[in-house]
């Protein structure tokens, strides 16, 4: 539902940082949700971090106290701030909007992508 922009790719070297951005045309409800998911090569898509509209977020363990998700929901936007990057990092992140219930979400829409690269 809706479309989804995402921005903010680029590279970078290990140990730094980038901000993603995500425009969304619609806005939420209370059971809506966003997350950030990450696909590289050859390897499996994995979700990286999720923020409901009441403000609860989750992430993979292999990004937490690296990365933080966060939402504007009055700018439709949701965020992917990346800190202590690393060359495993590398992958083209995208963006989805979907529903979350019972403990579990449900992504209706994609973005296009974007992609990280962090050189070692």
């Amino acid at each position: 539902q809706g479309q989804l922009v995402e921005s903010g790719g680029g590279l970078v070297q290990a140990g730094g940082s980038l901000r993603l951005s995500c425009a969304a045309s619609g806005s939420f409800v209370s059971i809506s949700a966003m997350a950030w998911y990450r696909q590289a090569p050859g390897k499996r898509r994995e979700q990286v971090a999720l923020v409901r509209v009441g403000g609860s977020t989750n992430y993979a363990g292999s990004v937490l106290g690296r990365f933080s998700i966060s939402s504007d929901t009055a700018k439709n936007t949701v965020y992917l701030q990346m800190n202590s990057l690393k060359p495993e990092d590398t992958a083209v992140y995208y963006c989805t909007k979907g529903l979350y219930s019972n403990g579990v979400y449900y992504p209706t829409s994609w973005g296009q992508g974007t992609q990280v690269t962090v050189s070692s």
